[in-house]
């Protein structure tokens, strides 16, 4: 027979023993997300350090890319003011010896040498450089023409919005109207969106004025939802990256250029350089001079 007690006994152990059963699942549970959160803060932080690390190294790269820019531009100058004069020095003796050698023979291809060495010490600027739009190499623009000549300038055509565009824009302008908004962020938007509108009117677009229409009807864009602090991090790492990426480019072109091939080529003494480089230009100026000595003797 089965005893009434012990069955009593037992329904009440296994009575006791489920809320055990489901407290000690809680704080597995527990215990298991803050073992997780920890494990999610402890990546952060070692991102957060990466990043750091990564923005430090950035600096770094960018002052040693802004040093030699630096260099090289004073080089530059440098290069300029001690050896401009022997350059336009010797392209003056390249373009007589060339007039002198055309004037002994006659040729009409060392005439047209003479030519082009004497185009190359006196070189003429663009003429649209000189005077900035106002005439091309077809001549004067019919605004400068006028001026110069004191005849009245042409207007420029007069934009007549059509129908249409009219009454789109006085739609927009009543809905879109910077003053309806109560909230300053809305009223900038509105604000701005006026603007566009506006500009499209005066140019009488009737078809952006539609498409306009079209996104006012759409209403503004969701907001954008705030990124995570990982993603943050993520995106920052990205970013330093393609900066070092287009720095690395910079300080390419600046090593490639013919300043930085001749900084690389004494560091430690571009003056010494300068002064090796004028030694040479002397040196080709004495043998051109000699021979123009013998063509017109």
């Amino acid at each position: 027979m089965t005893n009434p007690e012990a069955q009593q006994q037992a329904r009440q152990s296994v009575s006791d023993a489920q809320p055990q059963a489901e407290s000690h699942e809680r704080f597995e549970e527990a215990w298991s997300e803050e073992a997780w959160s920890q494990e999610e803060a402890q990546a952060a932080e070692r991102l957060e350090r990466a990043v750091r690390a990564a923005e430090q190294a950035l600096i770094e790269f960018e002052i040693a890319v802004e040093t030699f820019r630096v260099e090289v531009d004073n080089f530059s100058r440098l290069h300029h003011q001690r050896l401009g004069p022997m350059y336009s020095r010797l392209d003056e003796l390249d373009a007589l010896i060339a007039e002198a050698v055309a004037a002994r023979t006659g040729d009409p291809e060392d005439i047209r040498k003479a030519s082009e060495a004497r185009g190359l010490v006196q070189p003429m600027p663009g003429v649209e450089e000189l005077f900035h739009g106002w005439i091309d190499s077809e001549g004067l623009s019919p605004e400068a023409a006028a001026m110069l000549t004191e005849q009245p300038v042409q207007p420029p055509p007069r934009v007549r919005p059509s129908e249409g565009a009219r009454r789109i824009y006085r739609e927009l302008a009543r809905k879109a109207h910077p003053d309806l908004a109560e909230e300053e962020a809305e009223r900038e938007r509105r604000g701005a969106f006026i603007v566009r509108v506006n500009a499209a009117y005066a140019a009488g677009d009737e078809e952006t004025l539609r498409a306009l229409a079209e996104e006012w009807e759409a209403g503004p864009p969701p907001p954008e939802r705030r990124a995570s602090r990982s993603e943050e991090l993520y995106a920052r790492l990205e970013w330093l990256a393609e900066r070092k990426e287009m720095l690395a480019a910079v300080a390419a072109e600046l090593e490639s250029s013919a300043i930085g091939a001749m900084i690389k080529m004494a560091p430690e003494d571009p003056d010494r350089l300068l002064d090796e480089i004028a030694e040479q230009l002397l040196a080709q100026a004495a043998e051109k001079e000699a021979r123009l000595a013998e063509l017109v003797r």
